[in-house]
């Protein structure tokens, strides 16, 4: 498949994500350094890939379809090894290879859930960033009520990016998406994102909450379908038109379980994964190819708005195994 050519941006971009997932990709390029392709070779690299939390059933897998590849491509040099795992890994990832598509919907709903520190609140305000660059309007709903200073962090974002956001203080979470949906409807707005509040899978009184809050949202009502398809139904313009769960990279096979929590919980359309830079544990998306293929939207290698990008299977295996 021959490789898209990146633009300047672009190409800062992954020069960071290989800066970022440096310390994963170390520990498993020295596996490629020997002279023979033997089982030493195959016992080592399913060693770096477990250090690495890509997990038991991924790495399993990328062993079987490595040694596949090495057997179809009757390669003997260890180094070439190494480029077809990036096949390898890359067939893997690409189901996770999906663009948020914004647009179908007026306005699109989008509900953002995650852990306390995951970096939900900061992705918002970078999502938010991404998505006025692509000059669609944007409302923020601060349905976080638990964490005043959720709200004014939200509102910090809000001011960066010139958006309007819809906040109270303390009050019901469900009334604040609600109100915001609303106000989007009125406002004629393309997006509105609802923050809602850092919780654990296992607060499940919080987990009900996030059940409500989904629930209070689509008592707004559908929301207009651009599309017009004749295979639309009411349901499917009601939002959340989009789940999305941001998981810190840094967390590893904790990650898994959290976005198998809460999909279960909420349904999840889509990730945000953050804090790949410097990680260890870079091969959690492996893990969430091979045991719950939910779309990575994004992710983020920094603390500046610009730091959020669009996920792609075959830069992210590069860049792992540069």
């Amino acid at each position: 498949m021959p490789e898209a050519v990146a633009t300047p941006a672009r190409k800062s971009w992954i020069d960071k994500l290989k800066a970022g997932l440096r310390k994963t990709g170390a520990s498993i390029a020295t596996v490629f350094t020997g002279t023979q392709i033997d089982d030493a070779l195959y016992e080592d690299l399913e060693a770096a890939l477990l250090m690495a939390d890509t997990g038991v059933k991924a790495t399993e897998h990328l062993l079987q379809d490595l040694k596949r590849r090495v057997k179809d491509s009757k390669t003997t040099d260890p180094a070439a090894v190494k480029g077809l795992l990036v096949e390898s890994l890359t067939s893997l990832l690409t189901p996770l290879q999906k663009p948020l598509l914004i647009g179908r919907f007026k306005p699109t709903v989008i509900m953002v859930a995650g852990v306390n520190g995951a970096g939900k609140t900061t992705s918002i305000g970078k999502l938010t960033r991404h998505l006025a660059t692509s000059n669609a309007s944007v409302l923020l709903a601060a349905a976080d009520t638990f964490r005043a200073a959720a709200r004014e962090q939200l509102g910090v974002w809000a001011d960066r990016t010139a958006v309007d956001i819809i906040s109270q203080d303390g009050g019901d979470p469900a009334a604040v998406a609600f109100d915001a949906v609303s106000a989007g409807k009125a406002r004629g707005r393309d997006v509105v994102l609802v923050d809602t509040a850092g919780r654990l899978p296992t607060q499940l009184h919080l987990m009900e909450e996030l059940k409500k809050i989904k629930r209070v949202v689509q008592k707004t009502g559908p929301c207009n379908d651009n599309a017009n398809l004749s295979s639309s139904t009411e349901a499917s313009s009601l939002p959340p038109h989009e789940v999305l769960l941001v998981i810190d990279g840094n967390t590893g096979q904790n990650a898994l379980t959290q976005v198998k929590a809460f999909d279960d919980a909420l349904g999840l359309t889509g990730l945000i994964v953050t804090k790949l830079d410097g990680t260890a544990k870079g091969g959690v998306l492996a893990a969430i190819a091979r045991e719950r293929p939910i779309p990575v939207y994004f992710i983020g290698v920094g603390e500046k708005l610009e730091d959020l990008e669009t996920f792609n299977a075959r830069e992210f295996s590069q860049a792992l195994l540069s």
